[in-house]
């Protein structure tokens, strides 16, 4: 009886846990944008995020600057902004960040000389794994093969390494 009512209350616990856990990832998300940096214009904050979807934040690193809440995210949706009020076209603010920052600001970087390797690493990973399992099944024993019958001499050596000399 009291081990069903910890487990109970274990669960109990868990769910609570989880559902804190939950709230607060919802509640950071919903800190990410200031209104005082949106734009009045829906289409143009549509255009802004957008644009900002495309773009790493360099401190979480996994999500764009308009699902970060770290400061340089907000800076770089300030630059967003800033270029697109300028007249920049989406290709020229993209390109506008990514001269200051890298082909690392890109949440999806070009392939070029020096991302070939990170693009091509996955394929080469599969192909690997595929060429193992193809050696590993090729060179197993097949159902019902014996083993070559050891000779006198490789008997009596086993026997010495075991310590089995009689």
């Amino acid at each position: 009886m009291r081990i069903r009512a910890s487990i109970q209350a274990a669960k109990r616990h868990a769910r609570r846990s989880l559902t804190v856990g939950l709230l607060a990832l919802v509640a950071t998300s919903a800190l990410a944008l200031d209104p005082s940096e949106m734009f009045e214009d829906p289409a143009k904050e549509a255009r802004a995020r957008e644009i900002g979807r495309e773009l790493r934040c360099l401190v979480c690193q996994n999500q764009s600057i308009f699902d970060s809440n770290a400061e340089l995210a907000k800076d770089l949706r300030v630059v967003v902004r800033e270029r697109m009020e300028e007249g920049d076209s989406d290709a020229e603010v993209l390109e506008y960040v990514r001269s200051r920052f890298g082909d690392y600001v890109l949440l999806e970087p070009p392939v070029s000389a020096q991302t070939w390797l990170l693009w091509l690493a996955p394929a080469g990973f599969i192909a690997l794994g595929v060429l193992t399992m193809l050696s590993y099944l090729r060179n197993r024993r097949k159902p019902g093969e014996t083993l070559p019958e050891l000779s006198d001499a490789d008997r009596a050596e086993a026997r010495r390494l075991l310590g089995e000399e009689t």
